[in-house]
């Protein structure tokens, strides 16, 4: 069994949110975003896996595929289809939520959906 406290030892950082990879297998990733107040995640998909979302800290909103806002905060569950677009900002404090999703494609293993966004983006 491995054990994480989810709120400790956060990290945020000026520019792009983090999404720090706490568990990546074959079987599926964990990540734990950080954003500081005003930051976004510009829209984009997971298109091979349902997407989980718990809300630790903070209140953000979140779009989903039918483009509506919605304002989340700790306790929040939200989960996004395969390949539905959306997008997340942080509203007027640190926003920590995780992020559950099944498999990894072969061409990110090891990295965040975030991360291969930024690339894609250059």
């Amino acid at each position: 069994m491995e054990v994480v406290s989810l709120l400790e030892n956060l990290q945020f950082r000026d520019g792009n949110p983090i999404a720090e990879p706490l568990k990546v297998d074959t079987n599926g990733r964990v990540l734990r975003f950080t954003l500081k107040p005003g930051q976004s995640i510009r829209e984009h998909s997971a298109p091979s896996s349902i997407f989980y979302v718990v809300v630790l800290q903070g209140e953000g909103m979140f779009a989903g595929g039918d483009g509506q806002e919605r304002k989340v905060g700790p306790n929040t569950l939200l989960m996004l289809e395969p390949g539905e677009q959306h997008s997340v900002r942080a509203l007027d404090e640190e926003f920590v939520f995780v992020g559950f999703l099944q498999g990894v494609p072969p061409e990110l293993k090891g990295r965040s959906y975030v991360e291969a966004q930024e690339e894609q983006s250059d």
